[in-house]
């Protein structure tokens, strides 16, 4: 296996670790942002009311997107698999 074989899976399979990542936590970010944004406005101090509404949507996004991410993942593994003939000789 030259370098640049190796280099290019590492970069694939770094892009797709983001980007499975990236769809559950930038919406639970979101939220989490607005829900401080609105406790600084009205002086909430509770600490505990951010979690909810963050599991929620973090769960939200596991339950809508979950499709989405094991075809992504599935395709990267076939994808993988169909390379190593090429890969190897």
């Amino acid at each position: 296996m030259s370098p640049e074989v190796f280099v290019d899976v590492l970069r694939d399979s770094m892009f797709l670790v983001i980007l499975l990542v990236s769809a559950i936590v930038v919406p639970s970010l979101i939220v989490g942002l607005i829900v401080a944004i609105f406790q600084a406005a009205t002086s909430i101090n509770e600490q505990t009311l951010s979690f909810l509404p963050r599991l929620i949507v973090t769960l939200l996004a596991l339950i809508f997107g979950g499709h989405w991410l094991v075809e992504k993942l599935m395709d990267y593994t076939i994808r993988l698999v169909n390379s190593i003939p090429s890969v190897v000789s």
